[in-house]
């Protein structure tokens, strides 16, 4: 995280990149699972990481004209508002329901693969995950190679 935190109006954690507006939104209420991605997206050129600990915290962050997100990662299990309905709400926003999206979740429910595929999301990661994958992952949405 280093010396690039700041916070912004709304209170979200903000790290920025070298410039390129190429911002991604980790939703995520375990801050061990934060500095993990935080750590395998280090590197990444130009990247923006903005930080939401909730669900509603997150569709905040995406609505806020300003700066675009690229892409979410999220987890599901989070308070108040879990990861489909937050899924669930993004794909129904005309103006952000193409925004990839990637899930990283130690749901164990055999079924969830299958309900976030048919939220449209672009890759599942089941916990414990590779960090390095996710990240292969998220180069490939932010180069345009993958949705």
């Amino acid at each position: 995280m280093g010396d690039n935190i700041r916070m912004p109006p709304e209170g979200e954690n903000v790290r920025q990149g070298n410039g390129d507006p190429r911002a991604v939104l980790i939703v995520e209420d375990s801050e061990n699972s934060v500095a993990t991605l935080e750590i395998a997206f280090l590197g990444i050129p130009g990247l923006s990481v903005l930080l939401a600990s909730s669900a509603l915290e997150a569709l905040r962050i995406l609505r806020r004209p300003g700066l675009p997100v690229r892409a979410v990662v999220t987890d599901l299990n989070m308070p108040r508002m879990d990861g489909f309905e937050m899924i669930r709400r993004i794909r129904e926003d005309q103006c952000l329901s193409s925004t990839p999206i990637i899930v990283v979740s130690a749901d164990t429910d055999p079924e969830t693969p299958g309900r976030v595929a048919q939220l449209g999301v672009s890759a599942f990661f089941p916990k414990p995950y590779s960090p390095a994958q996710v990240r292969r992952k998220l180069e490939q949405i932010l180069d345009g190679t993958t949705q």
